[in-house]
């Protein structure tokens, strides 16, 4: 057992990263705990606690106000992170989003331009199979349109959601 407020050194390993760490406790004379040790990963890896799975011989750690000790982890001990980074500032999202949905509307409008230039194909009466094939072709460019109309669909409700969070945070 660690004395109360020594550091324990432990090796994260990320991927194919591995962090030497020495996790100290945020309080005096209190033994380091799992929270603080997250609060570090997240620092070293840029993985948020809440998306962190950190594991240790075999079994996965929970409990965040648990001490180290008590979980069994001590000085040396290797310890496995699964999560994502990467996830956006709050500021980031709104203007990535923005982006997006510029990129969509630009894609989408390039669909319409195809189905213009189908629709301008003249194919004469007996050319049935050729007539098939752009009737299929159009389906086709219709069913990406509709997956774009999709998309935005979905960028706005996330654009709304962000707006109104900010909202709620400037309250």
């Amino acid at each position: 057992m660690a004395a109360p407020g020594a550091p324990v050194t432990v090796t994260v390993t990320y991927s194919n990263e591995k962090h030497s760490i020495q996790v100290a406790s945020q309080q005096e004379d209190v033994e380091p705990t799992l929270q603080d040790m997250a609060v570090l990963i997240e620092q070293v890896t840029g993985v948020p606690v809440p998306f962190q799975k950190l594991i240790y011989k075999g079994k996965s750690l929970k409990e965040l106000e648990q001490p180290l000790s008590a979980l069994g982890v001590k000085n040396g001990c290797k310890v496995m992170l699964i999560g994502k980074r990467g996830f956006l500032a709050k500021d980031l999202q709104a203007e990535a989003l923005k982006q997006l949905d510029k990129r969509i509307k630009g894609t989408a409008e390039q669909f319409m331009k195809i189905l213009e230039q189908i629709d301008a194909i003249n194919l004469p009466e007996n050319f049935s199979d050729c007539k098939l094939k752009k009737k299929g072709l159009v389906k086709r460019v219709q069913v990406f349109l509709a997956q774009c109309d999709t998309i935005e669909g979905n960028i706005g409700q996330e654009m709304d959601k962000l707006q109104s969070k900010n909202l709620a945070l400037a309250e």
